[in-house]
């Protein structure tokens, strides 16, 4: 290894200026092409960001020479798997994984403190944008009051997090805090937060990022480098930690063509979605290229960009070309900002110009597709993956109704399919059929970021309007924009009325249909379908529909582009074929169809024209820093350490540094382990740690009744994710999870294996810790897929989980199980539990050396039982960084050992 131990950088001799056309210097930057190496000129674009990072943070020993030439020889080394530090430019936070970085970051500080050293060295070391957007609940809908009033319960029920929130904001340094109310995190992000550029103290560099939710990616759209990762890895990044990372493959991804009248983007980006689960893609980069490129909005690409975790990529990158300036522009940066961001990235060989010829980059295997091909689409009932055409639905829907359960089944007797349940609503006649919408949200940030889509769902609302259809008033309507400059170019369009007429009220500005802050259903139409088990459907403009996530009463869920919400929501129904089927009768007495409504992609043009203009967007954010008055008058105590209540249902101490010690713990013995779960595959981070409604007969829900919480005052898991004993209790209490032990049964239950007993699975994992039993998972593929959800790997470790054994693992997922210590094990290719006869009943011993000195990455570890059975896995820490957070019980207490040893 090459060690750059001189006081002068490495790299002095390629830091160059950047002059100004007017004269003087915009600063200096390290210049790619001064290094005169051949093999840069034909590395994909996002691996230039990395490749820029490790030579500007080049210090011998965080990131060495030897790191920067494995990035250099990507086309050789990356196919080796070989590891590389990576120092993003910035972190993303919201607020459901906000809180619990605030409070790990406070707790930190105490646990500094009692180790004799300054607790005040606890400070982000890179800026950290904090969204707070995901605590906006869909209480009232329907309403012009909705808005206000959805603020106003908001605000009630969080307002401790928030305080909390606000206090962070001045306690930490480098730490700033977008109040609620402002928008959707991604969106946010977008408009106004992405830098694409750099300048810090005369240095430019590119823009990346890393974020605490999975949709981090959306900026990638813009051509920042950026990705979801876990909420302890995005912690220890702040406090000036090098991600640990295998230098990822690239796929070059060539568009060609333009998409046919009347495509969403959308539709292009399931359709994308779908190609590239087909292709296999986790771990790696997605970068887009080729001429469709520039038939391609800014907006169109960020909604592509935003559902890489829906495809498996890391990143689904856009380069920068004019598209990006031109956005840049539109969306409120000055002038001489885009002018200083094009002239740097120009001059380090990082723009793409279409206009000019183009030298050919190596990927590591390639795709294409012609956007003609591109059809309207929609996803569901439960994975984003599933895409189903529109011409296709009503007999894939009627499948689904036949098969047995699983992904596409929910095994309807053919005698039940067709039961119409009348009820009352509101003093009217009702009725509810299987595939009956209750729910139609336009949310989310992969859609309402897009005027394109956003103004051709008004379109569709107008037009409905006009000849006579109305939304049924049972069904549960909402709009929920990304930010106010959303609302801003819907009112100068004058088509926010016809969305009011067809119910899509203004409920906020937040995340919340898709992250499962539907709100209630109306009573009437819970108890319909509740006795008498109707397969009811939401469709939202979303981007997760795992089941149980949207609501715990639809059980299919599907994602469809604005436009199309609106048009399910006027059918009423996903039992129809948009083709031949009428939508419904008009006030003529004719029926109306879907081409009636549809509208053409040039009068979708016309109006984002006319009324999407830069000055909204610079309004909006000018207004952004200076909060509301909720948020202004909230106290904000001074200390730099935090008080802890004991009674706070919402912030608590967490225990993971508590009777910590200088010296790492070691690696830790699994020996005669219980099975807590025994799983199938796919598995989400919603399974495991539900972010959604707390129910009813939970155990969280036992603890809040026990503390006083009243029941309407319960919030979501999401909201209490600052409160241990909370969170601890909400893992694995998904009430649609299936586990093997109970033979089809679902909900959140399992066995004690000692004693045959049913428990809740917070109450079994209770009864073996105090028996003094560590316990293990077993799981199929993609275990931890979703969200990148950091208590679906903290709940476990503080249920006494020591193990998961799965086919697969979900990358973000795998990187917070090592972080909170827990070893992540892989079955051999073409094994499986069920193919190794295993139960769950057995008890299993993992042999692990008990010095990590002699642990190495990647290696076999053999598992035995007590019924003789032996099997090989693999080890899931893939990097000796990973090696050595186990060997501390995890990445937070390696960082704090770390930190008192320098001082001291």
């Amino acid at each position: 290894m090459i060690l750059c131990l001189c006081t002068e950088h490495a790299y002095s001799n390629i830091l160059t200026s950047l002059p100004k056309p007017e004269g003087g210097e915009y600063g200096k930057f390290y210049s790619l092409p001064a290094l005169n190496d051949p093999r840069i000129d034909k590395l994909p674009y996002s691996i230039r960001i990395l490749l820029e990072s490790a030579i500007r943070n080049c210090d011998g020993f965080q990131v060495t020479k030897n790191d920067v030439e494995k990035i250099i020889d990507w086309e050789n080394t990356s196919p080796k798997l070989a590891e590389i530090p990576f120092k993003p430019a910035r972190v993303l936070l919201q607020d459901f994984t906000g809180v619990p970085a605030v409070v790990d970051l406070a707790a930190m500080r105490d646990a500094l403190a009692k180790l004799g050293s300054d607790a005040n060295k606890i400070n982000p070391l890179v800026p950290v944008d904090l969204v707070i957007d995901h605590s906006v609940q869909v209480d009232v809908a329907r309403s012009s009051n909705a808005l206000q009033s959805n603020m106003e319960l908001e605000f009630t029920r969080n307002r401790e997090r928030f305080g909390f929130l606000k206090w962070g904001s001045t306690a930490f340094q480098n730490m700033l805090v977008v109040p609620p109310g402002s928008g959707i995190v991604h969106q946010v992000n977008l408009e106004y937060l992405g830098r694409v550029v750099f300048n810090t103290d005369g240095i430019m560099y590119p823009d990346s990022v890393v974020g605490t939710d999975s949709h981090t990616t959306m900026i990638d759209g813009l051509g920042v480098a950026g990705w979801g990762v876990g909420g302890i890895e995005a912690e220890a990044t702040m406090l000036g930690q090098p991600m640990s990372m295998v230098l990822p493959g690239v796929v070059g991804f060539k568009l060609t063509g333009k998409l046919r009248n009347g495509v969403t983007a959308t539709d292009l980006v399931l359709t994308v979605t779908q190609m590239l689960r087909k292709h296999g893609v986790v771990g790696k980069f997605v970068e887009f290229h080729g001429e469709g490129m520039g038939k391609l909005s800014l907006a169109d690409r960020a909604t592509i960009a935003n559902m890489s975790p829906e495809y498996g990529a890391t990143m689904g990158f856009f380069p920068v070309d004019h598209v990006t300036l031109d956005y840049l522009r539109l969306t409120g940066r000055s002038d001489e900002t885009v002018s200083m961001i094009e002239a740097y990235l120009r001059a380090n060989n990082m723009f793409v110009d279409y206009n000019e010829p183009q030298l050919e980059r190596v990927y590591s295997s390639y795709l294409a597709l012609d956007l003609d091909e591109v059809e309207p689409c929609i996803s569901g009932p439960k994975r984003p993956h599933d895409r189903v055409t529109l011409k296709d639905m009503k007999s894939d829907w009627h499948a689904c109704l036949d098969n047995k359960v699983g992904f596409k089944g929910f095994a309807v007797p053919k005698e039940q399919q067709d039961k119409v349940v009348k009820f009352d609503f509101n003093g009217q006649p009702a009725e509810l059929k299987h595939g009956s919408v209750v729910i139609a949200a336009i949310t989310s940030c992969t859609n309402t970021s897009n005027p394109s889509v956003m103004l051709g769902a008004a379109l569709v609302a107008k037009k409905a309007c006009e000849l006579g259809l109305e939304v049924k008033p049972w069904v549960k309507t909402s709009l929920a924009p990304g930010s106010g400059v959303v609302t801003k170019y819907l009112l100068k369009s004058g088509l926010q009325e016809y969305f009011n007429k067809q119910g899509f009220h203004l409920v906020g500005y937040g995340c919340t249909t898709c992250i499962g802050n539907s709100g209630e259903l109306h009573e009437s139409v819970s108890a319909a379908i509740t006795e008498n088990d109707v397969v009811a459907a939401a469709v939202l403009s979303g981007n997760r529909n795992f089941e149980g996530r949207v609501h715990p009463l639809t059980r299919a869920n599907y994602l469809a582009s604005p436009p199309l919400v609106v048009a399910y929501a006027l059918a009423g129904t996903v039992d129809i074929d948009f083709e031949k089927e009428p939508i419904g009768v008009g006030k003529d007495g004719k029926e109306v169809f879907f081409r009636d409504i549809w509208p053409t992609t040039e009068e979708i043009a016309e109006v984002v024209q006319s009324s999407v203009l830069p000055d909204m967007f610079k309004s909006t954010y000018e207004a952004i820093t200076k909060g509301n008055p909720m948020w202004n008058e909230l106290p904000v105590p001074e200390a730099s350490l935090y008080s802890w209540d004991s009674n706070s249902t919402y912030i608590h101490e967490p225990p993971y540094f508590k009777d910590m010690t200088m010296s790492p713990p070691g690696p830790h013995a699994v020996k005669n382990a219980y099975c807590l779960l025994n799983f199938g595959d796919s598995i989400t981070t919603d399974h495991i740690s539900p972010a959604g409604s707390i129910h009813r007969d939970s155990p969280a829900a036992k603890y809040l009744l026990e503390r006083g919480v009243d029941r309407k005052d319960f919030n979501s898991y999401g909201s209490r994710r600052g409160n241990d004993e909370v969170m601890a209790r909400g893992t694995f209490a998904n009430i649609r999870i299936v586990n093997k032990f109970l033979g089809g049964e679902v909900g959140p239950k399992t066995i004690h294996v000692p004693t045959g007993e049913k428990l809740s699975v917070f109450d079994a994992a209770t009864k073996y810790k105090s028996e003094g039993h560590d316990t293990i998972i077993l799981a199929g593929a993609e275990y931890g897929s979703g969200s990148s959800r950091d208590w679906a790997a903290k709940g476990p470790m503080l249920l006494g989980v020591k193990a998961v054994i799965s086919k697969s693992f979900e990358r973000i997922h795998r990187s917070n199980l090592v972080g909170m210590g827990i070893i992540p094990l892989c079955f051999k290719a073409g094994e499986d539990a069920d193919s190794l006869g295993l139960t769950g009943h057995e008890r299993y011993t993992i042999n692990l050396p008990t010095d990590v000195s002699e642990i190495r990455p990647g290696q076999d570890v053999t598992i035995t039982t007590d019924n003789d059975k032996s099997f090989t896995c693999i080890l899931r820490f893939d990097t000796e960084v990973e090696l050595a957070y186990y060997n501390h019980g995890g990445i937070l207490p390696y960082v704090i050992r770390n930190m008192a040893a320098a001082q001291n």
